[in-house]
């Protein structure tokens, strides 16, 4: 359950908090995980004084990324916020941000109905002028957000690249205008009229799993053959000219880019058995010994679609991985899709396993002191993956260290490991992972989050910065659009009775999405 309280309580909230100490409370006995990690938590005073700051400055953030005359978010931002150096690029998972982003803080009432209103509208305006793929309803990776203008340099700016159509980051707008149209009705006429043109079809391979019974999501296509990839020409949408795929597809499960088969089956474009035919985890046998572990597990029948129904082990508890062992993956779906509610025996044991396991793993196993991993800037510069390793299946590892330390415990029976008890180095934390895992351990969510601002000191005039390695106190200063939304949005549900799932989950998702996810069982759980 999440936490009501008033636009008027948050607005008026000041100031620091003396929070309560960081201790894990025990596990086991017989409630759910999601119960044993809230421990029947509800909101204070302080608590909501403390998240309604991080909450202004979070929105104050992604103010400065937005151009003033676009109303398109910059990708990223600097340290400052009051004179920002934007990063001339954007896509549409950072528009879909501010999208929703805008909601929570009308929500909140960090800004006034007439200021989300005026800021809806610009931003939907512009999308309705930008280019984009026309026959699919899709837009392309890279736009300007100054000018709108599509990007024919990457964002580096150091090589030309030819506009690609991502699945997933289409994913991300379309849920933005699914909350758009529902949490401001003066905008819906906007909103409707981009997602209505928006063809999910385009991305679904039939053929991608030949004898599942169902097929797999495209990573996504060029509208003109890229001279530097090989790709598959066609049209699975069945209208239009074809296009060019890029032969990547989603086969698993555990993945932030469940997003978009999410809508388009809700949306009628892509098959419910869909959801059947991606990986929980690859195969026990020993022909897939390359990933991180040997799964265990039942197969069970969906739809007519054998579902290998296995899950990995990590201190007492067994859950289906990720790719990364990271919570965006796994959790920022989440936000939208009300999983922890709809999917009683998959999602809700899953969600506030993967929480457990961040916890314990910053705090017991490579004793950082603080938790919570994700991809995020390097506090050293540039970008990296972080995520807890064993609940990965990549056998690269996702790491929580600088140092990038692997771990690998083998495949049982077909693969010795390498490292199976690694010695951890200089852990690097992402705030916006916390805030993602707010939803199922509360105060724990908190008080690492305080400690993180207080002690580490990665925190200034727009909120958390990106990461911050704990043993050096590097801190990569400054804002990531997406990454700033992500904690917007948890934000926003916790502490905005539900905000976004509310708006996303209406009508045509809670028909079909729901009884879909429904009926699957996991095999997670405490051993």
């Amino acid at each position: 359950m999440t936490a009501n309280i008033s636009r008027r309580t948050l607005l008026a909230a000041t100031g620091t908090a003396a929070l309560v100490g960081t201790a894990v409370p025990a596990y086991g006995g017989t409630t759910s995980p999601a119960d044993q990690l809230k421990g029947g938590w509800k909101p204070d005073r302080h608590d909501k004084a403390l998240v309604g700051r991080w909450a202004r400055d979070t929105w104050r953030s992604l103010v400065a990324m937005t151009d003033e005359k676009t109303g398109l978010p910059a990708d990223n931002i600097g340290a400052s916020v009051t004179d920002p150096v934007r990063s001339q690029y954007t896509s549409p998972t950072n528009i879909g941000g501010y999208l929703w982003s805008t909601v929570v803080a009308r929500e909140l009432g960090i800004i006034s109905p007439h200021e989300s209103l005026r800021r809806l509208t610009q931003t939907l305006t512009t999308m309705t002028k930008v280019d984009h793929h026309e026959p699919s309803g899709m837009y392309f990776n890279w736009y300007d957000e100054a000018t709108g203008e599509v990007r024919y340099v990457d964002p580096d700016g150091t090589r030309p690249i030819t506009p690609f159509v991502s699945s997933v980051d289409n994913g991300w707008f379309a849920a933005a205008l699914m909350v758009v149209r529902n949490a401001e009705p003066r905008v819906r006429r906007l909103a409707d009229g981009l997602l209505g043109k928006m063809n999910f079809a385009y991305y679904y391979n039939p053929d991608a799993r030949p004898g599942v019974g169902a097929g797999l999501m495209r990573g996504g296509f060029f509208e003109t053959s890229p001279p530097d990839e090989e790709t598959d020409k066609g049209n699975h949408a069945g209208t239009g000219p074809d296009v060019y795929y890029r032969k990547f597809h989603y086969d698993t499960c555990n993945t932030e880019a469940r997003i978009a088969p999410y809508i388009g089956i809700a949306l009628g474009q892509v098959p419910r058995e869909h959801y059947f035919a991606t990986y929980r985890t690859f195969p026990e046998s020993c022909d897939w010994s390359w990933v991180e572990q040997r799964p265990v597990g039942v197969t069970r029948n969906y739809l007519g679609i054998d579902v290998f129904e296995g899950s990995y082990a990590y201190r007492g508890m067994r859950l289906v991985p990720s790719w990364g062992g990271d919570m965006f993956e796994s959790l920022m779906p989440d936000l939208f899709v009300p999983e922890g509610t709809w999917a009683k025996r998959s999602w809700a044991v899953n969600h506030p396993l993967t929480v457990r396991a961040h916890i314990e793993h910053g705090l017991k196993e490579a004793k950082y002191g603080y938790w919570g991993f994700s991809p995020a800037s390097n506090p050293k510069g540039g970008y990296s993956v972080y995520g807890v390793d064993a609940i990965g299946m990549d056998p690269n590892g996702y790491p929580s260290d600088l140092e990038a330390t692997n771990f690998d415990a083998g495949f049982e029976g077909c693969r010795d490991g390498v490292n199976p008890t690694p010695a951890y180095g200089d852990g690097v934390v992402t705030p916006h992972a916390a805030f993602l895992a707010m939803q199922y351990a509360p105060r724990q969510a908190i008080d690492n989050l305080a400690k993180i601002e207080s002690r580490l000191k990665a925190y200034a005039g727009g909120g958390f910065y990106d990461s911050v390695a704990v043993k050096s106190g590097l801190i990569a200063k400054r804002y990531l659009s997406l990454d700033q939304a992500m904690v917007m949005g948890a934000i926003g549900n916790v502490f905005g009775n539900d905000v976004i799932r509310r708006n996303f989950s209406r009508g045509a998702v809670e028909r079909r999405v729901k009884p879909l996810i429904a009926m699957e069982q996991f095999t997670a759980g405490l051993d």
